[in-house]
């Protein structure tokens, strides 16, 4: 094997410059001439908007201007705030798709709702006069749980969603399922609720809005997962040619799902800096962030699982409410509804399965993708609903899980979404997590811990994901005239590392060392033309395959180059490890050699145009792939304090191909660290009376510390995926998925001798400890 090929865990050639303070965060620089930009955000969950003056801070120390909503609306150049999602009912009735405008001028909906920019000649002097802006509001209800929401008498957000109703989505008419249900000797049932989480990238948001006065473009400076991503969404709000509209993103301090949105903060920003002829700065701050970054997960929902009298599936209900918060973000509405029914009921046969998911407007910050996206949720689902079943035919979670998992032979497999599953091993994946984790020896780790007044559980969680994003994605070749090679793609890496991945694939294709390969990816739209960034673990998957089928081009198209160079038949040229040789002279040359002479035209045979530079706008024929794994959990429960120990964590992930076990390794281990924050602390409060934000700080919304996270002992199982060229499935969210019911599991496993039987996420000590003298 190649010692730079795919599967080789080579060490990641962008960390030397991240890692000793070379990087360029967005907030590492300043445009000449830049002021600065605060926004006035709304303190209340609910109100009306009843005067707003702005003399006294217009005429503040370095004020420049001060814009509000009624200005925006008043030049009418900038559209409303998108929402690329369009989910119907059954019946086909749209969802109810809220007006946003970029400045709220009457109403404001949700704590940190924008009302203002105050632009100045310094952040301080900007800040400052934020506080200046007089502003009278009339306070409304308001209403924060999600459960609560859609309940008769609730404060009504939108006067046109009726009871705050966004669409009643489900899949299909429930009276097939409730006759299984009803005429099924068993019935496991759950309710649950997945908690709202925050995603916290550790760069918080910051942006540059500018201007060029002399081409009409308005330029974008942002952190993102791909330029071009977020182009897609910023054209939609300003009448312009799209090429009018510039997106630049620098180093981008983690992603996670909440960049690339078209937030109305970077929407202002540009139209601000279009109005002063002047760039214009906005460095939020860690709060801001967490209160206008889009949130995620936030599902109330009760599920049930019909079986035979031995334990096999008939079936599957889940009715769901989830929440959007007050308005509607990207893909907000998409992510409970299409993005988790792609793969409800996971890696088991269900003949029928219904899903309903009654999306809700509350008074909180809008909610959209984060890691996973949907898929944890329904993770979250069906391994509760495996632990219930099994307690209900008094089998073991193994027995019920293996009765139940879709088998070898029946690949490729339809699902009830009517989506191809072209492989898996989920059996063989699960007893390798099992043997990791020494599955069969917690009974002595349980007595071990009994004598030290801890109660010790075990816990399964299997996932399945969908992955892929959007289907199509750029890459391209450049054979530079030094004999060097370009690389450059659509997706973008905000720490991910693209930079030695694709290098990997290029590698095996072309046969070019490392230090001969430059890389380039979506980060500005004046240089990478089109692409759809990185989300929804495609990367790989899209650019890499983009990468290999350009590679593939270089390589036939420098064939009738290197024959006119060595005096030979293109059909007897053949190419190896970057060389080509002809197989009648046994001469060679190789492709950098070719390189070089494809920029001289007196090298070239005539008529063939010079340069060796080749594109591959990569269209994938499946729908998705479909990583999957076994992740396994052991906890230490203290029963005095509640307080919960990760002691084990074993996973076993198949994510088809490895291309590099130290990149993988590390995605592995960063969704785990996220799952296991869901599972034991993370949780977004707002106050049920006032809507107010209660966890805006890092005080108050509990991230996973490092203590927490114990050694995790990460496996793969490598299942090739037979729809795309590199046979690489997903590995960037499987932990997520796979973690929080794992950990669940767990705790309740600990927990059965003492008679609990229910736990909800966060499982925070207090939230254990009422668990166990409730049961007493």
């Amino acid at each position: 094997m190649e010692k730079f090929g795919m599967g080789q865990p080579v060490r990641r050639a962008e960390d030397v410059r991240l890692v000793t303070g070379q990087g360029v965060y967005t907030d590492d620089f300043n445009l000449e001439g830049q002021a600065f930009g605060c926004f006035l955000r709304s303190p209340h969950a609910h109100a009306k908007i009843l005067s707003l003056d702005t003399t006294v801070a217009k005429s503040s120390p370095g004020v420049i201007a001060v814009y509000t909503g009624k200005d925006i609306d008043a030049a009418g150049d900038v559209n409303d705030v998108p929402c690329n999602a369009n989910i119907k009912d059954l019946q086909g009735n749209p969802m109810y798709h809220p007006r946003r405008r970029p400045l709220e001028s009457e109403r404001v909906r949700f704590v940190g709702d924008l009302i203002a920019i105050v632009v100045a000649e310094t952040h301080v002097q900007a800040r400052d006069a934020v506080e200046m802006i007089e502003i009278e509001y009339e306070e409304l209800p308001s209403v924060v749980d999600t459960a609560k929401s859609l309940e008769p008498g609730a404060a009504q957000i939108w006067p046109e969603a009726k009871g705050n109703l966004c669409v009643h989505f489900e899949n299909k008419d429930s009276a097939e399922i409730d006759a299984i249900i009803k005429s099924a000797p068993n019935v496991a049932k759950v309710d649950l609720i997945n908690n709202r989480l925050i995603a916290a990238p550790m760069e918080p948001r910051v942006a540059i809005g500018d201007y060029d006065d002399n081409t009409g473009t308005m330029i974008l400076y942002a952190p993102s997962q791909g330029a071009n991503r977020m182009h897609s969404n910023i054209i939609k709000v300003f009448p312009l040619e799209p090429e009018k509209i510039r997106i630049i993103s620098k180093d981008t301090g983690g992603g996670f799902g909440v960049r690339s949105k078209a937030y109305a903060e970077l929407l202002v920003l540009m139209w601000t800096a279009k109005q002063l002829k002047q760039p214009v700065k906005w460095q939020g701050d860690r709060f801001e962030s967490m209160v206008s970054d889009n949130h995620s997960r936030d599902n109330v929902t009760h599920a049930e699982l019909p079986m035979d009298a031995d334990g096999r599936a008939l079936g599957l209900k889940i009715e769901t409410i989830a929440s959007v918060g007050a308005y509607l973000l990207e893909n907000g509405p998409a992510i409970p509804t299409h993005n988790g029914r792609r793969i409800t009921g996971t890696v088991y046969k269900l003949p029928e399965v219904y899903q309903s998911v009654r999306v809700a407007f509350s008074n909180t910050t809008p909610t959209d993708s984060y890691r996973g996206a949907g898929r944890p949720e329904a993770a979250f689902i069906m391994e509760s609903l495996m632990e219930e079943a099994a307690k209900v035919m008094d089998m073991t979670p193994i027995e019920m899980r293996n009765l139940n998992f879709i088998q070898e032979e029946d690949f490729p497999y339809t699902n009830s979404q009517n989506l191809a599953i072209d492989s898996g091993k989920f059996t063989e994946t699960m007893n390798m997590a099992m043997e990791k984790a020494d599955w069969d020896g917690v009974e002595s780790r349980r007595a071990e811990s009994k004598r030290n007044g801890k109660l010790r559980g075990i816990g399964l969680g299997y996932f399945m994901e969908s992955s892929g994003g959007k289907p199509e994605e750029f890459g391209r070749i450049r054979m530079e005239a030094d004999g060097s090679a370009t690389i450059l793609v659509g997706t973008f890496s905000h720490g991910q590392g693209h930079g030695t991945a694709f290098r990997q694939i290029a590698h095996d294709a072309l046969g070019l060392p490392f230090e001969k390969m430059n890389f380039i990816d979506g980060s500005d739209t004046a240089i990478i033309p089109r692409g759809h960034g990185t989300g929804g673990s495609r990367s790989s998957q899209m650019g890499g395959v983009s990468i290999l089928r350009a590679a593939k081009k270089v390589i036939v198209k420098g064939k009738v180059i290197a024959a006119h160079l060595l005096q030979t038949g293109e059909n007897k040229v053949e190419f190896a490890s970057g060389v080509y040789t002809a197989t009648d002279s046994g001469a060679s040359i190789s492709l950098s050699e070719v390189a070089m002479a494809a920029h001289d035209p007196d090298k070239l045979p005539e008529g063939s145009d010079t340069g060796l530079d080749e594109n591959e706008h990569y269209e994938r024929e499946a729908d998705y792939n479909f990583p999957n794994g076994a992740h396994i959990a052991e906890v230490e429960i203290d029963p005095e304090t509640g307080v919960i120990e990760v002691d084990r964590y074993s996973a076993v992930d198949d994510s088809g191909v490895i291309i590099n076990p130290m990149l993988f390794h590390g995605q592995v281990h960063g969704a785990i660290a996220q799952g296991l924050g869901q599972a034991l602390c993370e949780h977004t409060v707002y106050d049920d009376d006032t809507g107010q934000f209660l966890s805006g700080t890092f005080m108050d919304y509990c991230m996973p510390r490092a203590s927490m996270i114990p050694d995790l002992n990460v496996g793969s199982n490598e299942v090739r995926c037979e729809t795309n060229d590199l046979g690489v499935k997903g590995a960037g969210e499987g932990g997520c998925c796979g973690a929080p019911p794992a950990i669940v599991n767990a705790a309740l496993d600990a927990l059965k001798d003492l008679g609990v039987t229910d736990l909800a996420m966060p499982l925070t000590p207090l939230r254990v400890w009422q668990a166990i003298q409730a049961a007493k």
